[in-house]
């Protein structure tokens, strides 16, 4: 898996939605967004992103949409030496991420997470998409699911998903999320607007054992085991 393997022609809407990542908001988005948009806006802070890292993150780990690498530099893992995959469109996070994670020696796959994944089928213990699917384009959480079901062919059996995602239907909304959500989606940095807690669960429910979605506020936390 190199670093300099090209992905398949995208989309332009895959596009935009990661755009927005370069090295200079990288650097400040732990902060910003871990630090005060989660726990103020969303209303999850970022402690029990970290606990459900640590509860799911198995030897053999695929990470989908790499953000800083925050939470992985965190994770306890259940082996000396794990295998890590760092799987992104954005050469800028998969730099920043790689970095923070030199210590892990991580692999870096340039790929989009929509389309069928340059990964070994049934390689790996756990695959996190954490605040990833409010980023993707699609007319609700179904035109997204896809990555839900790449996700199951990259596990083992028994192999854990875990993720994180911001909803804009079905679940409460504060008066600042309202006002964030219209915002980030009229320029386009989340594609959420129609993203539901039902919708949700069911893909969820759909690809995995062992379904789990839990709220906190409107950030949803959500775990599956490998059929």
């Amino acid at each position: 898996m190199s670093v300099d393997e090209e992905p398949a022609a995208v989309d332009r809407a895959v596009l935009a939605g990661q755009e927005v990542y370069s090295e200079r908001v990288l650097k400040i988005y732990d902060p910003l967004v871990l630090g005060l948009t989660n726990r103020f806006v969303w209303r999850c802070p970022r402690s029990a992103m970290r606990a459900l890292y640590q509860a799911n993150t198995g030897a053999r780990h695929l990470e989908l949409g790499v953000g800083t690498g925050y939470f992985l530099a965190r994770t306890r893992f259940p082996v000396p030496s794990p295998e890590v995959v760092l799987l992104d469109l954005n050469s800028d996070a998969l730099d920043f991420a790689s970095a923070r994670l030199a210590r892990l020696r991580p692999r870096r796959v340039h790929a989009n997470v929509l389309a069928p994944l340059p990964v070994p089928e049934r390689g790996f213990d756990s695959v996190a998409m954490n605040m990833l699917l409010h980023c993707l384009p699609g007319d609700g959480i179904g035109d997204k699911a896809v990555v839900l079901a790449n996700a199951a062919k990259a596990l083992a059996p028994g192999g854990r998903v875990f993720g994180s995602t911001v909803l804009a239907v079905g679940v409460p909304l504060s008066s600042p999320a309202r006002s964030m959500l219209r915002n980030h989606n009229e320029r386009g940095i989340l594609n959420n607007a129609k993203d539901s807690l039902a919708d949700l669960e069911a893909a969820v429910r759909e690809h995995f054992a062992d379904p789990i979605v839990r709220l906190r506020g409107n950030m949803a936390l959500f775990t599956g085991t490998a059929r």
